[in-house]
């Protein structure tokens, strides 16, 4: 247990939340419990941050619905977004020639990928290439012609194939490009590839310096591998019941699914 405190009794100052898995139900809600005990926490001196995979585009309705207006960090780490002013603090994006190199060796080892890419930006457009399968109900926009990946700043590109599962993919991603970009999977059906060292850790702790927080501060929740980086900068660390088994390998403890209030049964323990 970490040794940070608040004076409200709270054994931490920071609280860092992944969404889709954790945070949210599989309706994209937050149940009234978990909001009652992140309200708690906070009313104790405790501070909540969203962690997300998903860009700023599709993450603002969820967060504006819950009336957030803190600082989210959106698109893996690339993004830290200030609700509250509806601006974007920092955003690193793509290199577009490393990313086309990391595909052709990627492809290379595997065959052809079915594609689809993030643009940057507050309005920056989803775009889904030719057989590649939309994960849920976010907007996006259609492509063809691989050149319309290339025509503006990626936050990240996002990779699916034919046959092999997402760790599969992943593995092989990293075998043949992981010297160009980092490979991370975010849930089912999505393997993204980013800028090379980017990580939720990366944004989590500029986010949280922001704060005047440390990551001896923190605690997290998450599901996916992608949560692994997070996870080994926070001081502790707690993986969904759903979550990935490479995420509960690495977690100080498990809690119950995303859909049995798990972030609520550790806050509301640790508010005692």
């Amino acid at each position: 247990m970490s040794s940070a405190s608040t004076t409200g009794g709270f054994p931490y100052q920071l609280i860092a939340t992944d969404l889709d898995g954790t945070l949210l139900r599989s309706d994209e809600s937050v149940s009234r419990r978990t909001r009652d005990a992140l309200d708690a926490a906070t009313a104790a001196g405790a501070a909540h941050i969203v962690v997300t995979g998903r860009s700023a585009p599709w993450t603002r309705h969820i967060l504006d619905d819950l009336g957030y207006r803190g600082l989210a960090v959106c698109g893996q780490g690339a993004q830290v977004y200030d609700f509250g002013e509806h601006r974007l603090l920092t955003s690193v994006t793509l290199d577009r020639r490393l990313a086309g190199v990391a595909l052709a060796k990627i492809e290379a080892e595997v065959g052809p990928l079915y594609l689809a890419a993030s643009r940057d930006g507050l309005d920056g457009e989803i775009l889904i290439g030719p057989g590649y399968a939309v994960t849920g109900k976010l907007p996006s926009t259609p492509f063809t012609d691989v050149s319309d990946l290339w025509a503006a700043p990626l936050n990240k590109i996002y990779i699916q194939h034919p046959a092999l599962s997402d760790d599969e993919l992943a593995e092989a991603a990293r075998r043949a490009a992981g010297g160009f970009v980092t490979v991370a999977m975010a849930g089912e059906g999505i393997v993204e590839l980013l800028p090379l060292g980017l990580t939720k850790a990366t944004g989590l702790s500029l986010a949280a310096r922001r704060l005047g927080f440390k990551a001896a501060d923190t605690i997290a929740f998450g599901d996916m591998p992608n949560d692994i980086p997070m996870f080994a900068w926070a001081s502790r660390s707690v993986a969904m019941a759903n979550a990935h088994e490479e995420l509960k390998a690495v977690a100080d403890e498990v809690t119950s699914s995303n859909e049995e209030d798990g972030i609520a049964v550790v806050v509301e323990r640790l508010l005692g």
